[in-house]
């Protein structure tokens, strides 16, 4: 394709051969009704299954189709990040490779977006096949992190989204590594609107975000948009220092004051426990975000390109979005 498509479908791909037939299928039946030129942009995010090679097929077959290609695993956000960078249209559509969010949604989505909107979510009134748990830990999440963070995040709205040119320049220009894209769009404001739709089942395979890669996306998200836990610390450590000189003043009563040593081996056992563990979780939480900076500092892309990649852009090795788009906002 030698002109600018006026929208772009941005597909991070995992390990989803046996889906990937299907998806295309379904992407070209649906996206001619859209009305508007488009390219489907594929990042393989370091697959290691038959989904190069059916990616490769698909590129060949069909010209709206651009492939990019990772070294190895750099994960879903960054595969997220990376479609968005190399997206040439004027809206980008960004959606999972598993069929659970079904290409149907997208003339909807784009629908708004010619009514004015700049970010379209697509919200999940319902979800087949779900591990109830699983749903359960997520809504805990969203309401945790709309609690702790300035961001309103909307339950039950994941990546799947329409996004206008000007936001993913926004969101190109933001320099952080450790991605949260969900929480960094609502972050950046712009007109948004929701879509309604029904969560289909996995058409093939398995989820590729167990609970511990679900653990850290949501240690990712809070670390990115709040601090509260690092003042929840201070304040813990106030009320700590407090309680202590009083259970001192206490002691030094006894001994002085009435004669005797306060019995209570048992609960001074129990303190030094307590605080044990107190500044155990403090360190924890505080090194949660001195990894960050940790990660920051280094400066390293956040993903690297395959010379294998399919389309504008494999040229490049390296990728690192504040690299790519300009200086800081």
């Amino acid at each position: 394709m030698t002109s600018t498509p006026e929208l772009s479908v941005v597909v991070p791909v995992y390990n989803e051969a046996a889906v990937l037939p299907e998806l295309q299928r379904r992407l070209a039946e649906v996206l001619p009704l859209c009305g508007a030129s488009y390219e489907i942009v594929y990042v393989d995010d370091g697959s290691t299954d038959q989904s190069p090679t059916v990616l490769r097929a698909a590129a060949a077959e069909d010209q709206h189709v651009r492939v990019v290609r990772f070294t190895r695993n750099f994960g879903h956000q960054a595969a997220v990040t990376a479609g968005i960078v190399h997206a040439r249209g004027s809206a980008v559509v960004i959606m999972d490779a598993d069929l659970q969010d079904p290409p149907e949604v997208i003339p909807e989505l784009v629908t708004q977006w010619r009514a004015g909107f700049d970010v379209v979510s697509a919200v999940r009134e319902a979800r087949d096949g779900e591990d109830p748990l699983r749903l359960l830990l997520i809504k805990l999440f969203y309401r945790l992190l709309s609690r702790l963070s300035p961001i309103d995040l909307t339950e039950d709205v994941g990546d799947f989204r329409l996004i206008d040119r000007s936001v993913a320049d926004a969101l190109n220009r933001l320099p952080e590594r450790n991605r949260y894209v969900r929480g960094l769009i609502r972050w950046l404001g712009f007109r948004h609107t929701e879509v309604r739709y029904r969560r289909a089942g996995r058409f093939a395979g398995e989820t590729k975000y167990s609970y511990s890669k679900l653990f850290r996306l949501a240690i990712d998200g809070i670390t990115s948009f709040s601090t509260v836990p690092l003042r929840f610390v201070t304040y813990l450590g106030f009320a700590i220092s407090v309680l202590s000189t009083g259970l001192i003043a206490y002691a030094l009563w006894g001994r002085l004051v009435a004669g005797e040593t306060p019995a209570g081996w048992t609960s001074v056992f129990v303190t030094l426990t307590f605080l044990s563990g107190v500044q155990l979780l403090s360190v924890g939480i505080v090194g949660a975000y001195v990894s960050r900076i940790f990660d920051e500092v280094k400066a390293r892309p956040l993903y690297v390109v395959s010379p294998e990649a399919e389309g504008d852009g494999s040229h490049a090795k390296e990728r690192s979005p504040s690299r790519e788009a300009g200086p800081r906002a």
